[in-house]
């Protein structure tokens, strides 16, 4: 028999406890210059797969929603099962209920590469509207190549425009994000995890990040990357589904570390997932997208 959910408004958020369950000994990271030397990495996955349950998110007291039959492009917490030598965690946020679930170590942080981006166009778009003033063609440009194609140059000038690491203080506060931050000037080596993804995803689809004028623009821009940066959580999903997903990935050889670090942000209707994952650069990046698309697919299992 089809699964029936109840109509209505969201109930009053509560705060939930951890289940319970260590995360391991998972060491954060120590980033270094892509120049510099390092000890080579110790690859492990979480010790646990069983989602970890935090106290619910801020909600928009407007939230309510009707809810009826599932839909192709629901998901829902589940125990994700990954089989290789990576570091990877996960987090998913339900946009109508505020709870976030992921892995035991979702809050523990790693380097966006471009992910990042969907913020510094969503920074630029909103200050320009607050100052009364229309991006320009040539800006309007920059801002969908970056989106669309992940151009490294459009980012550079877009992240110099909104203040480099200023910009990124204010995605901490316009977002709350909890755990990441700037990483000096460098856009590319901001530092997030999933559990901050997924706040930035419903910062995103909320308005808060690009502002009412030019949310749903900036969203329209993210469903159509298209290229190289067109893989990951998306790819779960059916093919007349994908389309309507909004995505940011970010992908990148630390050398200095002997790594790819990857990360994928896709927001559907009403929910977001954040994925981050390093791990031996030899592997290459398709080892890291289709981690992306598994646990993609077993959120929506």
């Amino acid at each position: 028999m089809p699964r029936r959910r109840l109509r209505g408004l969201i109930a009053p958020a509560a705060v939930l406890v951890a289940l319970a369950g260590a995360a391991g000994t998972i060491g954060a990271m120590r980033l270094v210059p892509d120049d510099a030397q390092a000890a080579p990495a110790i690859w492990h996955t979480p010790a646990s797969p069983v989602p970890r349950v935090l106290e619910k998110a801020a909600v928009p007291p407007t939230s309510a929603r009707v809810l009826e039959e599932r839909r192709p492009d629901e998901v829902r917490p589940a125990a994700v099962h990954i089989d290789g030598d990576a570091w990877w965690s996960w987090a998913l946020l339900d946009h109508w209920t505020g709870i976030v679930s992921g892995s035991p170590n979702l809050g523990e942080t790693t380097t966006s590469a471009s992910l990042i981006k969907a913020w510094i166009g969503a920074d630029y778009l909103r200050r320009a509207d607050e100052a009364g003033r229309h991006p320009s063609r040539g800006r309007l440009h920059q801002l969908r190549i970056m989106l669309r194609d992940s151009d490294n140059d459009a980012a550079e000038s877009l992240w110099a425009a909104v203040g480099r690491a200023e910009s990124i203080r204010r995605l901490q506060r316009v977002c709350q994000l909890m755990d990441g931050g700037p990483h000096r000037q460098m856009w590319s080596n901001t530092r997030l995890s999933a559990r901050d993804v997924v706040l930035l995803g419903r910062c995103l689809a909320d308005g808060r990040a690009a502002g009412t004028a030019w949310t749903p623009w900036l969203l329209r821009e993210m469903r159509a990357v298209r290229g190289a940066g067109d893989f990951g959580i998306r790819e779960a999903f059916p093919d007349e589904v994908a389309p309507t997903i909004a995505i940011k990935n970010g992908w990148i050889v630390r050398e200095a570390l002997g790594e790819w670090h990857v990360s994928c942000l896709a927001i559907g209707d009403g929910w977001s997932i954040g994925v981050l994952t390093r791990y031996p650069a030899s592997r290459g990046v398709d080892y890291g997208a289709e981690l992306c698309r598994k646990v993609g697919r077993q959120l929506r299992s």
